[in-house]
């Protein structure tokens, strides 16, 4: 069974808008061992109203209050960035990825053959959008921040809707707060998702920490999902909420390791620890000198190690039989 996680690596926004920190984010996330970076694609104008406000996460970590169109402006990635990101990363062997917030964005990410689709827990309700990115037919992965169940089945429907098979349809389970408080995680409606809708799970996660994703993982997350930096000080909207390279890299070394130690429903024993199993295990033994003819009892019979002998599970077919043979204090039993 392959239990391996996908794990996206969430540059984001935390560039700040400026190509040469988002080209270190890309190296941060191969150093850590990431399968996917992920970036934000947006024209700013075509995402906000004049009037749109900031959400209270970001005027908290940013400190300062201002309209969302002026701290998105700042954020943005031009079209040419986009192409400069996508050959660093073939170069660095790590898949691009990016997500759209509005129509044009959206049309702009089509030309570059992704193969992948991410669609933000914001655009859930977006039916048009979610229509253009289920006719690609290719696999698209969900968050599902703010969104009680029902409105996350509606944009599956969406999705199958227009021809894309649940297959090809992951859910994340995600809190749309930076950062999320543990009492708000609700992790257990992750595997809730992927049950009830009959599609592959995981978790975009906007915890401080690392321990809720590999929790996560535990439970049978099949993408992880974490927002990194490369400076949790930073000014901007979601550092707060956002790994430092140590934290990744240790978050990605652990996700492996719960991958490798889910191993198989079958309960058996390893290669490894078979070589134990003389040396744990115990077998019958004669308490005393016990001579031929002599009956097996309680008195006479005990459990010791080496476990190379007749084993213990057997007591009772010994018991009350006699002895074919003579047995030395500490000697093994036989057949």
């Amino acid at each position: 069974m392959n239990n391996e996680t996908l794990i996206i690596a969430e540059a984001g926004v935390n560039h700040n808008g400026d190509l040469a920190t988002a080209l270190k984010l890309v190296d941060v996330a191969v150093d850590a061992g990431a399968d996917i970076v992920k970036f934000q694609t947006f024209k700013a104008k075509n995402l906000v109203t004049e009037s749109a406000v900031m959400a209270e996460y970001q005027k908290r970590n940013l400190g300062e209050e201002q309209s969302q169109l002026n701290m998105l402006k700042k954020l943005e990635l031009s079209y040419d960035d986009h192409y400069v990101l996508i050959e660093h990363c073939r170069k660095r062997n790590i898949r691009f990825l990016s997500t759209a917030f509005d129509f044009e964005s959206l049309a702009f990410l089509e030309t570059l053959n992704m193969g992948q689709w991410k669609v933000p827990s914001g655009e859930i309700t977006n039916l048009p959008y979610l229509e253009i990115i289920g006719r690609r037919g290719e696999p698209v992965i969900v968050s599902t921040g703010m969104a009680d169940f029902d409105e996350v089945q509606a944009a599956i429907k969406v999705l199958t809707g227009v021809g894309l098979p649940l297959e090809k349809i992951t859910v994340l389970h995600c809190n749309t707060d930076y950062p999320t408080q543990m009492s708000d995680v609700n992790l257990r409606a992750m595997k809730t998702l992927g049950e009830r809708l009959n599609v592959s799970f995981g978790y975009s996660d906007h915890t401080m920490g690392i321990e809720v994703p590999i929790a996560a993982t535990a439970l049978g997350a099949k993408v992880i999902e974490k927002h990194f930096t490369l400076d949790r000080n930073a000014a901007g909207p979601d550092h707060k909420a956002s790994l430092e390279p140590a934290e990744l890299k240790a978050m990605v070394e652990a996700i492996r390791n719960i991958n490798q130690a889910l191993g198989r429903s079958e309960k058996r024993p390893t290669d490894s620890e078979l070589k134990n199993r003389a040396v744990a295990r115990k077998s019958l033994v004669a308490k005393k000198a016990i001579k031929a003819g002599e009956v097996f009892t309680s008195e006479n019979l005990t459990t010791r190690r080496p476990g190379s002998g007749v084993s213990p599970m057997r007591w009772y077919e010994f018991i009350g039989q006699k002895s074919s043979r003579d047995y030395q204090e500490n000697e093994l039993i036989h057949d």
